[in-house]
């Protein structure tokens, strides 16, 4: 007699799979149940991946504006101490003796300070126009006195007392200006009547 042969395991397996169509129904339908659940866990994964992504974008934005916001604000005190130092520039100049106007070591001062205007414009820093007979602009004037009797219209600059500056397209300080007044009348300058 011929003996049996054996069999192998997978042999075995195959024979304990149920292949009843109901069965497999079954199964498929078990199967669909378990890939629509974990593509919807997929789906709030990928979704809860994004927001975190894109709260990151924004905060590594926010963080470099903040970054460069206060790099220009130092920049900006910085550039404001500067320009008290060219206002001290600005009134040597202005009040030098006579004596010393041709003085080369006179000339040395005015060439430091035309230095410190080249980097100052080089930075973006510009004068504010405030030259006599100039429009008054509270924007970028700062009116700190009154002159009437003047043959300017009222409202007019009339003299710079201190030289403003804008930086880029911002004012970091205003000009101090002195503006015409209104014209002097006989009520205003007489004596009044009793």
């Amino acid at each position: 007699m011929p003996e049996p042969r054996q069999r192998t395991r997978a042999q075995e397996r195959a024979d304990d799979i149920d292949l009843r169509p109901t069965k497999l129904l079954a199964d498929i339908e078990s199967l669909r149940d378990e890939l629509s659940s974990t593509k919807a866990h997929s789906d709030e994964y990928l979704a809860a991946l994004q927001r975190e992504r894109a709260e990151f974008l924004n905060f590594k934005r926010r963080t470099a504006e903040e970054r460069e916001r206060d790099l220009g604000l130092a920049a900006e005190d910085l550039i404001r101490k500067v320009l008290a130092l060219a206002d001290d520039f600005d009134r040597a100049i202005e009040a030098r003796p006579e004596s010393i106007a041709t003085n080369p070591w006179f000339d040395g001062v005015a060439a430091i300070d035309r230095k410190l205007r080249t980097l100052l414009d080089s930075e973006g820093v510009k004068t504010i126009d405030a030259e006599p007979g100039t429009p008054f602009d509270p924007r970028e004037h700062e009116a700190i006195a009154t002159v009437p009797g003047t043959d300017r219209p009222e409202g007019e600059i009339v003299e710079q007392v201190r030289r403003g500056y804008r930086l880029r397209d911002r004012v970091l300080r205003p000009a101090l200006v002195a503006v015409a007044g209104a014209p002097e009348t006989a009520s205003t300058s007489g004596d009044r009547p009793n």
